[in-house]
């Protein structure tokens, strides 16, 4: 009885909380268009990840977070506020942005591009990173709280070993991979870099710390050996800071909104923030789009996922092959640019999304576009044969195949798990988590690995418009900043955006001053969307709503959602990046 008297209270509980839910969710699609004040001032906050693809829209009194816009809605942001009469100025505020080093010569570039509109573009910093205070140094005036500190004081990279984690576990891990760069499976079985991955991180951190003081250089007028100066003496407070000629101005927030609005000619400044400028629309800022091209996002490792996936996090190749079909039939979309971040994933997976690439190049004009990473599988799927654009600190290559599976007999044996087994088959058992791989397994292996690279160098080869034995020498898995990439061929041009849309047009034979409106796929996706998707078998529905609502959750978010660990400990073969670079 007290059973069934539960389940009926949690019965009502949820249809209660579902109904609220639905109100809400009605309430907000219902909600009236933005209305922007003449002479406002836009206020982009960034703060956390900066995604491709758009992240679930939850607008819920009980459920506080705010909705982070995406790379390509700053881009078209601040292009629109350039050109829209009522946007006066532009305040900049970064906040603790974690993003790759591509994402943040994008974002700079297009705050670069709105400068020129003659329009003040101002930063206010708040405990700011290195990543902020990149970003802000394409600004005409910085601004840091008097008592605040700049956290510049050079680059670092970061790898991470657990192999004496897994030894106290009793967790051995069995890793075989064509390339003698394709370490990804390193951090599983050694304690520390291995000569390869020291020899092609060296130069990574090199052409990076030069792009920082390049940038630092040329935004705040100083000399490439000044900023170097400065920073081997960083971090630094705020007077130290304004006196080294790093920020402009010691005040706080209010104060520089007093100051703008006075410069504005303004009692108070009228703001509009980030999140309401985002859904203007480029006709009410009199802006006339002649023709639309198709952006897809692809971001995350790659899977085969599930067909009701909602692509947070990974991409899945039955979803995505799905979008990209969609957008081939559509005859409204003149072409379309594919925007890659991943560092890989499965080799099937990656198979899939080639194939679908492939299809939609031969009914669309098509070029590619890559963000942070576009690594291993991610740079597979883009093998198209079409146009590549990277920014110079784009990750890309890793041409190679990585294979991994856990042994966790000792785990077992520590916590009183036993396991018994009857087979048929030489090699029935290869990849149980009980035994690890005897000599005839690994050899078995080897050979699907070996297979599996050779078809990567050949699709390479084929993509690329040469020989495999001209790819051999850049394959390995090696990674490539996409500066080094265009040097050795396997991109075509530097850039970001901008420069993917003037390829395209040439592509698709659009005049070079028509203006391009980009559509965004996958879209915006609301609550309504989430509650509607079938359940994950990995996720419960409400620690995804908490996760996917609340961004103070992101640390942990990270920890239990992260694709690329599950697809390593599901063992098999995988084209995925050697390794997750963290610079601090």
């Amino acid at each position: 009885m007290g059973k069934f008297l539960l389940g009926v209270l949690t019965g009502i509980v949820l249809i209660v909380l579902f109904g609220v839910i639905g109100f809400f969710a009605v309430a907000s699609l219902r909600a009236r268009p933005t209305n922007i004040a003449d002479s406002s001032t836009l206020v982009l906050r960034l703060t956390g990840e900066v995604p491709e693809v758009p992240p679930i829209e939850i607008n819920l009194p009980f459920l506080p977070g705010r909705n982070r816009v995406t790379v390509e809605t700053v881009w078209a942001m601040l292009r629109r506020a350039a050109a829209d009469p009522r946007i006066k100025a532009v305040i900049l505020e970064p906040e603790s942005v974690d993003i790759g080093w591509a994402k943040m010569q994008e974002i700079h570039a297009d705050l670069e591009q709105f400068r020129k509109s003659g329009k003040p573009l101002v930063a206010y910093l708040k405990s700011p990173s290195l990543r902020d205070y990149y970003l802000a140094t394409a600004c005409s005036r910085i601004w840091l709280p008097p008592s605040d500190v700049l956290n510049l004081k050079g680059l670092g990279f970061e790898l991470m070993f657990f192999r004496n984690t897994l030894n106290k576990l009793g967790v051995e891990v069995d890793v075989e991979h064509a390339g003698k760069y394709k370490d990804y499976g390193d951090m599983f079985v050694r304690t520390s870099m291995s000569p390869e991955t020291k020899s092609v991180l060296n130069p990574v951190v090199d052409s990076l710390f030069g792009d920082l003081v390049s940038t630092i250089a040329k935004g705040r007028d100083k000399s490439p050996d000044e900023v170097k100066a400065l920073i081997d003496d960083g971090p630094f407070i705020a007077r130290d800071a304004k006196k080294a000629g790093l920020v402009d101005e010691l005040r706080f927030e209010d104060e520089l909104f007093a100051d703008l609005a006075k410069t504005l000619h303004q009692n108070e400044l009228k703001k509009v923030s980030d999140r309401e400028y985002a859904s203007v629309s480029d006709s009410s800022a009199g802006l006339k789009i002649d023709d639309r091209i198709a952006f897809v996002a692809a971001e995350g490792s790659i899977s085969r996922g599930s067909p009701d996936s909602d692509q947070s996090g990974e991409i899945a190749s039955e979803v995505f092959d799905r979008i990209l079909a969609k957008v081939a039939k559509d005859p409204l979309v003149k072409g379309v640019i594919v925007r890659i971040n991943s560092g890989g994933g499965e080799v099937t997976a990656s198979d899939d999304l080639w194939r679908a690439m492939n299809e939609l190049s031969r009914k669309k004009p098509l070029v590619i576009s890559m963000s942070d990473d576009a690594a291993s599988g991610g740079y597979y799927m883009a093998l198209s044969g079409d146009p590549m654009i990277a920014y110079p600190g784009t990750i890309t290559g890793s041409i190679g195949v990585v294979f991994g599976k856990p042994n966790l007999h000792g785990l077992y044996d520590k916590i009183g798990i036993t396991k018994d087994s009857v087979s048929r088959g030489r090699f029935a058992r290869i990849d149980s988590d009980y035994e690890s791989l005897d000599e005839a397994g690994r050899k078995k292996l080897r050979d699907g690995i070996d297979a599996s690279y050779e078809d990567f160098i050949a699709k390479v080869a084929s993509a690329r418009h040469k020989t495999p034995d001209e790819i051999r020498p850049i394959a390995e898995g090696r990674i490539w900043l996409g500066s080094q990439a265009k040097d050795n061929g396997l991109v075509d041009e530097l850039g970001g955006i901008d420069q993917a849309i003037d390829l395209i047009k040439r592509k698709a034979k659009i005049p070079s001053s028509s203006r391009i409106g980009l559509v965004l796929y996958p879209g915006k996706r609301s609550l309504t969307d989430l509650l509607l998707r079938s359940s994950d078998t990995d996720e419960d529905a409400a620690v995804r709503l908490a996760l996917a609502a609340s961004p103070e959750l992101s640390p942990l978010r990270k920890i239990l959602t992260d694709s690329s660990t599950r697809l390593w400990m599901r063992g098999g073969m995988l084209r995925m990046m050697p390794f997750s670079i963290n610079f601090r």
